[in-house]
């Protein structure tokens, strides 16, 4: 096996001419060894690098990187799958493929010691699950100043409807964001209704958006019919508050996590609790689904992942949870997130305490003392690197972490804690304790609008994939629609 070596992808080209006209010997067939042959694909050295460093960071290499992380530090690296795969090396190239130190004959010694530097080394194992795949922004169709003017003409959503095909319908859902983040300081108050009797903790929405469900600390899941105005369910698990909910891909069912310990699954479709996951030791404040996988956060200093296997609705069968780890705190959790590519985990304590967790090995890569009090809320920067984390906390104050390094690279102080939030990696909107929506900009470290809201904190907040839809629930009990009027 060879490998090219960095030279190939770099400026250079003179390694491959022989200008100093050496005497490299004779091929087989009498011929002098020269410069370097280059295939017919290449008009010269110069262009050969060119090509050659334009296929490093082509889309069909980023797109196939994966498999060979799994080959070289992978889980293709030992075993049955690197045996399927033809990726098998001589045993001293491994890892503790032989303990040097238990040999004492001292020839012997070296022999190996020379034949470990004559193979090679294999490097070291890193993971032993599949890598994930990816994330490949779609190459742009339509510029950004023609879809732009497309989307000022008509309204965002107009914009949308107009695309012929896949590519020029996601470049207008991106356009429409960024359009939407630019005017976000045009929120203004469509609906509010107030349909529970304590302080709403969660707000999750179907993808036809005909329906709204919440959870409350009033202990119920409620959901409420944006068409006719109405709430068209409420149930009650347990006499606890309920601290979050999600919906699950398909739209047929609502997790909701509780204070007594227990996340809940109930049935839209047949309008009753399906199943029960008995998952923590206190109450579970926060829960995340991504891939068939579960995230729980809970006061009992943990954060679960499981792997879920939905049960048939129509029989007894229930879901089948299977806990895959179980990452320790030193106190209470409050929130989580997780990156674009769900290979990270952000958690926030009651401390103030972040821990950003690498979840193909359950290793905790950064902890770092950002907050003064309880860590309110966190999240990854939207984009595909997921570069940046941004938390608040009872402190009143927004930090910035680059998640690589685990440096803070950002402090923004506010008058008053801002409970909740949506950003974009450079604006953020948040919720604040007095109710109020603040507009941020947070390179200038500055409030850009502050958009009247609840009587008390806002508790939770929901934003539509175009960004140009919000919903907020409040210590007031009220839910509140907001729309972007351009």
């Amino acid at each position: 096996f060879f490998q090219l070596i960095p030279e190939f992808y770099e400026n250079d080209s003179s390694f491959l001419v022989n200008s100093l006209k050496l005497d490299l010997g004779k091929r087989q067939g009498g011929k002098m060894v020269e410069d370097v042959e280059l295939p017919p694909w290449a008009s010269d050295p110069d262009d050969f690098l060119r090509k050659s460093q334009e296929a490093l960071e082509s889309q069909y290499v980023s797109e196939h990187l994966h498999e060979w992380i799994d080959l070289i530090f992978g889980y293709k690296q030992k075993g049955s799958e690197a045996v399927a795969a033809h990726n098998v090396f001589h045993s001293l190239t491994y890892e503790g493929g032989v303990d040097l130190n238990s040999i004492l004959d001292p020839n012997e010694k070296v022999a190996l010691l020379t034949q470990i530097l004559e193979f090679g080394q294999t490097p070291k194992q890193l993971f032993t699950i599949p890598h994930p795949q990816r994330i490949i922004p779609k190459p742009r169709s339509v510029s950004r100043t023609s879809s732009h003017s497309v989307a000022t003409a008509e309204s965002p959503g107009k914009s949308l409807a107009v695309s012929p095909n896949e590519e020029s319908f996601e470049d207008l859902t991106e356009e429409s964001i960024t359009l939407a983040w630019n005017n976000i300081a045009k929120l203004k108050l469509d609906q509010q209704y107030k349909i529970h009797k304590e302080a709403i903790t969660g707000i999750a929405v179907p993808c036809n958006g005909s329906s709204v469900f919440t959870t409350s600390q009033d202990s119920t899941l409620k959901m409420f019919s944006k068409e006719s105005k109405t709430i068209q369910r409420s149930v009650s698990f347990s006499n606890m508050a309920l601290s979050s909910c999600l919906i699950l891909p398909g739209d047929t069912t609502v997790i909701s996590s509780s204070w007594d310990n227990h996340i809940y699954f109930y049935s839209i479709a047949f309008g009753r609790q399906q199943d029960v996951l008995m998952g923590h030791d206190d109450a579970v404040s926060k829960i995340c689904w991504r891939d068939g996988r579960l995230y729980s956060a809970s006061w009992d200093s943990t954060v679960k992942v499981w792997h879920c296997v939905p049960g048939e609705t129509l029989s007894k069968k229930k879901h089948h949870f299977q806990l895959l780890a179980e990452l320790e705190h030193d106190v209470s959790v409050n929130t989580i997130d997780l990156n674009a590519a769900n290979t990270i985990l952000a958690s926030g304590t009651k401390e103030g305490t972040i821990s950003v967790w690498d979840l193909t090995t359950a290793a905790v890569l950064h902890q770092l003392p950002c907050h003064s009090g309880t860590c309110f809320s966190s999240a990854f920067s939207p984009h595909t690197d997921s570069r940046h984390l941004l938390s608040t906390g009872e402190d009143c104050c927004f930090k910035v972490i680059d998640v690589q390094t685990g440096m803070l690279i950002s402090s923004v102080t506010a008058e008053e804690p801002q409970r909740c939030f949506r950003w974009d990696g450079n604006t953020i909107l948040s919720g604040s304790q007095s109710g109020d929506l603040l507009i941020w900009d947070l390179l200038g470290g500055k409030v850009l609008e502050r958009i009247k809201g609840h009587t008390g904190a806002v508790t939770c907040m929901w934003m539509n994939e175009q960004c140009n839809s919000v919903i907020t629930g409040g210590e007031d009990k009220q839910l509140m629609f907001w729309k972007l009027q351009y």
